[in-house]
Parts: structure tokens; C-alpha cells; sequence
């Protein structure tokens, strides 16, 4: 029996919303193999029947589909399916899905999707500048989307641009690949004061939320992340724990992805010790993380309105361009 609270069948009838014209099961594989979704054209076809049956899309055009009325509807109640689960799991999830080679630098990475008016988006860079020059946000590589234009599985709407920013979660695969196994524990506000992270004063367990937390954080206007690049303010970020034994080696990864562009921590504390007034488990390390969302989060500071999603998207490291060049 069809549901469309599956992801694979919520995913199919997406794809077939955003498009701007009739799409065929050719296509939407194509754009299911960008959600990491591997299914044949084949396949597609059987789910496109069953959901022409149930009168959620209808063809046009020899095989090309397009969604109906009442698919529409579904899609907006089922919406929220897409969200649901814990936070923690979708991190395991897209850490195994990244591909990125340190060495060659190349291979898939995972963004953050911000959407930006096109008026509004010579504003947003200058906030942004001060925000990366001060490497408060994770790494130096973005991705930009003109309207029309598809970031991941999404359809960058007309009047609008699409900037894409790296997550954390590079940092947590590129360890893994390496051997460095990573718990992410918490996703939370820092206070930064004279150019250096003081203390957590927001805190949500990746565990247990079905939201991400700098979502959260960013909707409820609890950061000064522009203030934080002149000194004094509060940014996103998050906690990891790592093997104390390997520190060192972690440290050296880390140095190598800020060279990619891919980011660093802000802090690194000791053997057991307490993070930035957090406690981490015996024999294991704290590691603090700047948030993607960072340099998006100063412009809703000042005013700028976005639509931003976390852990949105895995695109090809090849498609990222330095924000220096913007």
C-alpha cells in the first residue's frame, strides 16, 4: 500500500511539485540519486502508477507527470514526515553519505540551503563578509543558485537565490573516514566575548529533538553573531566528543579541511575536561563547532528575511566557490 509519509514516495511526489514543466520517471531518478535515493526509472514508474491511482498526480505528455490539486494538499499535511525523526539519526545518516576525499578534494559534501531574496542579496554578502572573515561560521566554501536552479532535490524559487553553506557534519564524516569515531551531543548558542567562546548559554540535545537546533535557535533570534565578529555576541554552534587518544590526529584532520575550506573548531578541550562549561564523558574530548548557519543568522539580525533549511542537501565539493570571490 502506497504511503506518502515514506520518504522514498514523499520524495517522488515532491520532485514532480517542484517541477516547472511535465517530468518523467527518467528524470526523477536522476533527481533522486542527488537525495541519495537510488531508484530505477523503473521503480519510479511503478510508485508514478500508484500514485496516479490515488489521484495525487496525473500524466501529461506521454510519461511526463504532474502533481494534482489533492497531491498538493498531501504533500503539504505530509510535509512535516519529511522532519520527523531525531536529529542525531539524520547526522549518522549523511555522515556515511559523504564521500568527500580529503587528500583529492573531491567528492560529495553536505550543505545548509538558505534562501535570499535577489534584492536583498548584495546586503546579505556584506553582512556575511565580516562573518567569515572572522572564520565564526564552518569553512569558507558556499554555493550559490540562481532561481530556476536546483540545489540537492530543491528548486531554487523565481525572485529568489539559493546560498548554500557547509555543515558540521563534514567534520563528523571526515573523521569517521579516518577512524575518529564522533558523537554529536548538543546543538546550541556560544557567548563569545573579547574574540573568544566563553560558555554555552543555550543547549538542545541532538537526541531528542526532530528539529535542528540552530533551526530553532535562528527562528527565536537568540544569536549576535555580527556582534560576535566585532568581540562580543553569541553564534551557533555545537558539541562533539571524540577519543582523547586521538586529539592529536583529529587536530591535524582538522588543520587539513580548514585548508579545503571545509572549517575547523572554535575550541578543543582536554582529557575529560569541562567544555566551554559543558561535561564531556572519561577518556573522551569535547570539540566545539561553529554552526553553517551563522553567516545566514546575522543577516536575519539585520533584517535581511531568509528560508533556511539545515542538513539540506549533498552536492558535489567541485560546485562550492570561495566567499572571498563573491
Amino acid at each position: 500500500m502506497l504511503d506518502i509519509n515514506d520518504r522514498k514516495i514523499y520524495a517522488i511526489l515532491k520532485i514532480v511539485s517542484d517541477a516547472q514543466e511535465p517530468i518523467d520517471s527518467y528524470v526523477i531518478s536522476a533527481r533522486l540519486q542527488e537525495l541519495d535515493i537510488d531508484m530505477s526509472p523503473r521503480t519510479v514508474r511503478y510508485h508514478l502508477k500508484a500514485l496516479d491511482e490515488r489521484g495525487l498526480t496525473e500524466v501529461k505528455w506521454r510519461e511526463g507527470r504532474i502533481i494534482t490539486k489533492k497531491g498538493r494538499d498531501e504533500l503539504d499535511n505530509a510535509g512535516v514526515s519529511d522532519k520527523i525523526g531525531l536529529v542525531s539519526s539524520h547526522i549518522e545518516e549523511l555522515s556515511y553519505a559523504v564521500d568527500f576525499d580529503l587528500v583529492k578534494r573531491s567528492g560529495r559534501v553536505v550543505i545548509n540551503v538558505s534562501l535570499i531574496h535577489k534584492s536583498e542579496f548584495k546586503k546579505a554578502i556584506k553582512i556575511m563578509r565580516e562573518v567569515f572573515e572572522k572564520k565564526i561560521t564552518m569553512g569558507s566554501k558556499v554555493l550559490i543558485a540562481n532561481s530556476g536552479e536546483r540545489i540537492g532535490g530543491e528548486l531554487v524559487p523565481a525572485g529568489k537565490i539559493g546560498f548554500g553553506t557547509l555543515c558540521a557534519i563534514n567534520l563528523n564524516a571526515i573523521y569517521l573516514k579516518h577512524g575518529i569515531p564522533v558523537e554529536s551531543r548538543f546543538g546550541g548558542v556560544v557567548q563569545i566575548k573579547d574574540n573568544k567562546p566563553l560558555r554555552f548559554t543555550e543547549l538542545v540535545s541532538y537526541a531528542g529533538s526532530t528539529l535542528d537546533p540552530h533551526e530553532i535557535f535562528m527562528r527565536s533570534k537568540m544569536t549576535s553573531v555580527r556582534e560576535a565578529a566585532k568581540g562580543e555576541g553569541k553564534i551557533l554552534a555545537g558539541l562533539r566528543e571524540i577519543p582523547a587518544n586521538s586529539k592529536k590526529f583529529a587536530e591535524e584532520i582538522m588543520e587539513e579541511c580548514d585548508q579545503a575550506g571545509i572549517g575547523r573548531a572554535i575550541y578543543v578541550g582536554n582529557n575529560g575536561s569541562l567544555v566551554l562549561g559543558m561535561p564531556v564523558g572519561v577518556g573522551r574530548v569535547g570539540v566545539v563547532i561553529p554552526g553553517g548557519l551563522n553567516a545566514v543568522a546575522a543577516c536575519e539580525e539585520w533584517g535581511v528575511e531568509t528560508e533556511s533549511k539545515a542538513l539540506s542537501a549533498l552536492v558535489d565539493y567541485d560546485r562550492l566557490i570561495d566567499f572571498a570571490q563573491l
